[in-house]
């Protein structure tokens, strides 16, 4: 892997005026040229990016939340993943750090052409940590002037994926790391406003119960509540190359979308005291 800087920044960043920061790991498409050409044309495709999630969320910033949002693909590290690769869902299957397969099993790399753990670490210093320093220093800024400060982790995936579980999955699935990353109440109430919402299904800490994001940063204790929301792809765009956003779709989540950061934002009880 060539330098230690990267060609382009590892995220984007908007200040908002209220205690809400809506994260979005996996939306970034760029990967480096020294990366790119040991890919396969599978992985190129990229297929298993959180597509359009900065579209979908455009109305974030309205509401006053702060937005953080990667630049770089998953495939070059994965910004929700344990810095020293320890596995997520321990007994189940898991991409890696630095993913070598795709969800759909196919290779990532050309044969022996996989990150060893020199390059792996590497890709933690330069694309990994700048991500989780400015989350990390954003919420602690967020909790020092709100006194209360709350994480969305926002993801999506296809709606099937037979790897990770089995038939369709919900279109909303929130997670609380299993209700240690953000007050019970919060996350009763959320699901209750996924439930009411017509026309689509959700779950709470089912399959995807919340990432190393949502696990690390989220303390109820210290007034700091973090919730992960994995969508169906199928709800907001085409599932198939070249992974269209579709606005008939779209249109009809967003509000939900919508309803479910105000809420967060209500349950906190809105801007600064």
């Amino acid at each position: 892997m060539a330098g230690s800087v990267p060609a382009m920044e590892v995220f984007k960043f908007l200040q908002g005026s209220t205690p809400l920061l809506v994260s979005i790991p996996h939306c970034g498409t760029h990967v480096p040229d020294s990366i790119a050409t040991r890919m396969t044309p599978e992985a190129l495709v990229l297929a298993d990016t959180d597509w359009h999630l900065e579209q979908l969320y455009d109305f974030a910033t309205n509401l006053g939340a702060s937005v953080l949002a990667a630049t770089h693909s998953r495939y070059v590290v994965d910004l929700n993943r344990p810095p020293d690769g320890a596995a997520l869902y321990p007994g189940a299957d898991n991409t890696e750090l630095c993913p070598t397969t795709t969800f759909a099993r196919d290779p990532i790399y050309h044969n022996g052409e996989a990150p060893e753990a020199t390059e792996i670490d590497q890709r933690v210093s330069t694309y990994w940590r700048p991500y989780h320093d400015k989350l990390a220093a954003t919420l602690a800024g967020l909790h020092t002037d709100h006194v209360v400060a709350l994480l969305f982790d926002a993801h999506s995936i296809a709606s099937r994926v037979p790897r990770f579980f089995e038939g369709r999955l919900p279109d909303f699935n929130l997670g609380t790391g299993g209700g240690t990353s953000a007050d019970p109440d919060l996350a009763a109430g959320l699901l209750a406003m996924c439930d009411d919402a017509a026309g689509f299904t959700s779950v709470l800490n089912g399959r995807f119960t919340g990432g190393y994001i949502t696990r690390t940063y989220g303390n109820p204790a210290a007034n700091i509540h973090a919730v992960q929301l994995e969508q169906s792809q199928i709800t907001y765009m085409n599932e198939d190359a070249p992974f269209a956003y579709r606005p008939d779709r779209a249109d009809r989540v967003r509000p939900v979308l919508k309803t479910l950061l105000g809420d967060m934002l209500a349950w906190a009880g809105g801007t600064t005291p």
